[in-house]
């Protein structure tokens, strides 16, 4: 077992080093944009799946990292984000490549798509076509939560009880906020934002550790 794993981490490593071409770059984001269908959720899913799961170009914990980064910036989070692991993965070309993968086969699908909604759209067919997607985008926005939660979780044991119990507790009281308050979501950003500052933030030793570098008084004494 522990070969298989050793095995496994060298593989990833590997794929880690091989960075793709602008085109791959491009043919990726592309077909992301095109299957994207139920918003975020979806995009987030099939990013995750793209970048971390099958090519491992991307640590889960550094997706995280982005992700939590974009919560941060006001604007349209799924393209800073695609901004982020175009840069990455690509520099400039990258960022370019990325962003028009993304947008343009999906803008192009999306103008043709609402061109045509008003021939169909009080078709009772089309509206229970709708109505089954929440539910599908409801179990999507799940699972894209417990794929970020996971590099959360695994940092939090190995940094000890006291990090992981507070983790859990800033994941439950944030939906609670959310749901329960109705508090807006800069306000809860803010408030996580303040709390990790105060609680995540390491410590530097002082005043016995200090006192301990200096010489005594007899070690000075010739």
């Amino acid at each position: 077992m522990q070969q298989e794993a050793q095995q496994e981490r060298i593989e990833r490593t590997a794929q880690r080093q091989n960075h793709p071409t602008t085109s791959t770059l491009f043919r990726l984001w592309a077909g992301i944009g095109l299957q994207s269908f139920g918003g975020g959720a979806s995009t987030l899913l099939l990013i995750q799946r793209a970048f971390v799961t099958d090519r491992a170009w991307i640590e889960a914990e550094e997706m995280s990292g982005f992700w939590n980064l974009c919560q941060l910036t006001p604007g349209i989070n799924l393209l800073a984000l695609t901004v982020l692991i175009g840069r990455k993965l690509g520099g400039a070309r990258g960022i370019a490549a990325s962003l028009l993968g993304l947008l343009l086969p999906s803008a192009a699908v999306t103008c043709l798509l609402a061109a045509g909604f008003t021939a169909v759209q009080h078709s009772p067919v089309v509206h229970a076509i709708l109505r089954g997607v929440i539910p599908a985008t409801a179990g999507i926005m799940a699972m894209v939560a417990y794929n970020f939660a996971q590099p959360l979780l695994r940092r939090g044991r190995r940094e000890g009880s006291r990090a992981l119990i507070l983790s859990i507790a800033v994941i439950l009281l944030s939906a609670l906020a959310l749901i329960a308050l109705k508090l807006s979501v800069i306000a809860v950003l803010a408030g996580v934002a303040a709390v990790g500052a105060a609680v995540f933030t390491p410590r530097r030793a002082t005043g016995t550790a200090s006192l301990a570098s200096q010489p005594s008084r007899e070690e000075k004494q010739p």
